[in-house]
């Protein structure tokens, strides 16, 4: 059986990886917009790969361009290319002490509102836009005891 002898490790998310289908708007909103710093800012022919993420914490997010690995077809590209254009490619959540002062900065940046700050029925105050590129984003409330 699986986790019989297990013993605790110190784990922690280190980098999650979001396509994106413009660097310069990328950079915008994940620096400008939420603030976040940038940690790396690779350039490799016509691609950009920038890694991102919150002042004093390890965690980061690499900003990618999609698509690019040389295994995959031209239709299964034009799929990938075509689900992130809908949204629905990625996901990420967020979660922050004051959300509707985060949703305000958003929308005032004119950011792609999906659902308004709600109390979820599951327990969550949240809200959710896309990032330029389309992928879904959600914001968190983070609760008083996290």
């Amino acid at each position: 059986m699986l986790g019989c002898n297990v013993v605790a490790m110190d784990i922690s998310i280190h980098y999650a990886f979001l396509p994106h289908t413009d660097a310069e708007a990328a950079l915008t909103f994940y620096r400008d917009v939420l603030g976040f710093e940038v940690r790396a800012d690779v350039g490799y022919e016509d691609m950009r790969w920038i890694t991102v993420g919150p002042s004093g914490q390890d965690t980061s997010i690499v900003l990618h361009p999609p698509a690019v690995d040389p295994g995959i077809t031209d239709d299964e590209r034009r799929t990938i290319l075509e689900l992130i254009a809908k949204g629905v490619y990625t996901a990420i959540t967020f979660a922050t002490d004051d959300l509707d002062g985060l949703f305000a900065r958003l929308v005032a940046a004119g950011a792609d509102v999906i659902q308004e700050p709600t109390d979820q029925d599951y327990g969550v105050r949240d809200c959710a836009f896309r990032d330029p590129s389309g992928n879904l984003i959600r914001i968190n409330q983070r609760d008083s005891s996290d």
